[in-house]
């Protein structure tokens, strides 16, 4: 079962976007790895699929360019969806796939410009993160991970 959230206005057409994202924690588990955007946006590190990608190829990538870090996939966090509308106003349905993941060995630096690494506290991630489905996914990953 997939998590919703948002409000699905009625007679509006969503662009659906699907998206990978990582998960991960520091060794103590009271923080999470985020991306802060140049307008204080945090989100977790992934992105959109590319092509015909696989969610695990897409994740290596988006990790690789937002963080710099290859990864180790640990496990499936779940699915979950957030209707929001963009910076420009565009109405979006974000289909989000979560995974458990931990930083191996710095290979490059970030390429994502503008945007900065930062690890958040746990007790900070609702009233910092941008899209609720990401607020979800550290919550159940939290569970996952103990």
């Amino acid at each position: 079962m997939t998590a919703v959230f948002g409000t699905k206005e009625k007679n509006v057409d969503y662009t659906m976007r699907k998206g990978i994202y990582g998960v991960t924690f520091n060794n103590g588990k009271e923080k999470v790895l985020a991306v802060r955007t140049p307008n204080g946006g945090y989100f977790l590190p992934g992105g959109g699929v590319e092509h015909d990608e696989s969610n695990e190829i897409c994740l290596r990538r988006e990790m690789l360019e937002e963080t710099g870090y290859s990864i180790d996939i640990k496990s499936f966090i779940g699915n979950a969806s957030c209707y929001f509308l963009s910076l420009k106003g565009d109405p979006l349905l974000s289909n989000g796939y979560f995974y458990r993941v931990e930083l191996l060995e710095k290979t490059q630096n970030p390429l994502e410009e503008g945007q900065i690494k930062e690890w958040v506290r746990i007790e900070k991630v609702e009233e910092l993160f941008t899209h609720e489905h990401h607020i979800w996914a550290i919550k159940e990953g939290i569970h996952s991970a103990r």
